[in-house]
């Protein structure tokens, strides 16, 4: 399993705010994206692992802005867990643009069943992943 992501991302006109910044929020959103692609680029399938009853939620998010990106910019953005255990993985994120940093950030996600009790995370993908650190 992949530790560390990079994509591209547009920014596109109704993420941003009326100033043509984008909009605080969407940096969450960003994130999230870089973390489902960092999850298929290593060969996972979110939507099967959901529905094989690994739920990870979001329990703590932080982001540092430093400048803005605007509409129509191409941002990138680089994920990469930082921190695993046995119930919860932490990612952090960087975006940039033209080498620029634009902004930090950093997730912990906690692994949960349908009835939000936490659950270990399961020994085969723990283990995929502290190979690749």
């Amino acid at each position: 399993m992949l530790t560390e992501h990079e994509i591209e991302l547009r920014v596109r006109y109704s993420e941003t705010d009326a100033m043509g910044f984008l909009h605080h929020s969407r940096f969450f959103s960003y994130f999230e994206i870089g973390r489902t692609e960092l999850f298929r680029a290593g060969g996972g399938d979110y939507r099967a692992m959901e529905d094989g009853g690994l739920l990870l939620v979001v329990v703590k998010a932080e982001c540092k802005f430093r400048s803005p990106a605007r509409y129509d910019d191409v941002v990138t953005l680089r994920t990469k867990i930082v921190r695993v255990g046995p119930v919860k993985l932490e990612h952090d994120y960087e975006l940039t643009r033209d080498g620029k940093l634009l902004a930090t950030g950093h997730t912990v996600l906690g692994r949960v069943d349908r009835e939000g009790i936490v659950q270990r995370i399961p020994d085969e993908i723990l283990s995929s992943i502290q190979e690749q650190e």
